[in-house]
């Protein structure tokens, strides 16, 4: 007769089931890496067979860890930082860890609240999320467990950050458009403030440099809207009529020009190609005609910030800046260029 409650079940039960030690259970259950494919499929079985639930409180104190990160956020319901979240919970699940999310909304009194609360359960670690992908400060000192930052880069070297590659991005569409014969691209994007538009500005312009092409003018910084799309790429077809690709900062951006275009009687992408940026699914799938647009890969940033945590809470703590490469999305706004 099977056991009635999985309570009663111990570490020892699943190991002489599966025939091993109970240091090896433990190791097959955890995930370490010195256990073979075929024991931990063993072991992992005897488990399920037994309805093994482990003692978390219990784990936690012979390891001295448990279990859990803390993730901090300053823009939880932010267009980036949901993406990044479900990447981080995806791989700390695979894990079997658990998360314990916090919301800092932005405010440093908040946020210094939520680290103290964090460190208060015992969280092994911590994955602090950025909002824009830009240079933020460390908050390393104020905590006593491995931390990375994600899309996010730490203002301390010694800090190990994981952002978007923005200028990586830039230069995929730019050489697709290169490839396809496009000659004469403009670029029009959001406020110069932005790191992320300077750095996606620096990368059309490089690959433009190695094609030995002039672009078609001077980026247009202004906001990341439709409207600001709209009006710039009106000004930019009346200072270059010729101009037969537009790249764009965002994906917001890259609708409004598509809807100044259709009006001044250009054809999309007959006579002008159009790439966005962040494959945003409400702007990109839904312009007319869809965007070609640059995926920042976020969730696998996510991912990768939660890789590297657990690497340094096995002792293997890295430092400096990793680039997540993005990937180009092709849709209808591009394709080859047309004789003039």
């Amino acid at each position: 007769m099977g056991r009635r409650r999985s309570q009663s079940v111990t570490l020892s039960d699943v190991a002489n089931r599966a025939g091993v030690s109970v240091a090896t259970a433990s190791k097959a259950l955890n995930g370490r890496a010195e256990v073979a494919a075929d024991t931990r499929e063993r072991v992992i079985r005897a488990a399920a067979d037994l309805r093994f639930q482990p003692n978390v409180l219990a784990s936690g104190l012979i390891s001295g860890r448990t279990r859990t990160v803390g993730l901090l956020t300053d823009e939880l319901g932010g267009r980036f930082s949901i993406p990044i979240l479900l990447g981080a919970e995806n791989a700390l699940g695979n894990g079997q860890m658990s998360v314990l999310l916090c919301d800092a909304r932005g405010d440093a009194i908040r946020r210094q609240h939520y680290i103290r609360t964090l460190l208060a359960r015992q969280v092994d670690g911590f994955i602090v999320v950025g909002d824009s992908n830009d240079v933020s400060p460390s908050l390393t000192q104020d905590i006593p467990v491995p931390v990375v930052y994600a899309y996010a880069e730490s203002v301390d070297p010694r800090d190990l950050s994981i952002i978007a590659d923005d200028e990586g991005g830039a230069r995929l569409a730019a050489e697709y458009l290169v490839l396809h014969g496009r000659r004469r691209i403009g670029h029009i994007t959001g406020p110069d403030s932005y790191r992320a538009a300077r750095d996606r500005a620096a990368g059309l312009r490089a690959v433009l440099d190695d094609a030995g092409l002039s672009p078609a003018n001077d980026p247009l910084f202004g906001e990341w809207s439709q409207r600001w799309g709209r009006h710039a790429a009106r000004l930019l077809v009346a200072a270059c009529p010729d101009v037969d690709a537009i790249f764009c900062g965002n994906d917001q951006v890259a609708a409004g020009v598509a809807d100044a275009l259709r009006d001044l009687g250009r054809r999309i992408p007959e006579d002008v190609a159009i790439v966005g940026y962040d494959n945003w699914e409400d702007f990109a799938a839904e312009c007319r005609p869809p965007l070609t647009t640059v995926d920042l890969n976020l969730e696998q940033l996510g991912a990768t910030a939660v890789n590297h945590l657990l690497a340094a809470l096995d002792g293997n703590a890295n430092s400096g800046v990793i680039r997540q490469h993005g990937r180009l999305v092709v849709r209808e706004s591009t394709g080859p260029a047309l004789p003039r």
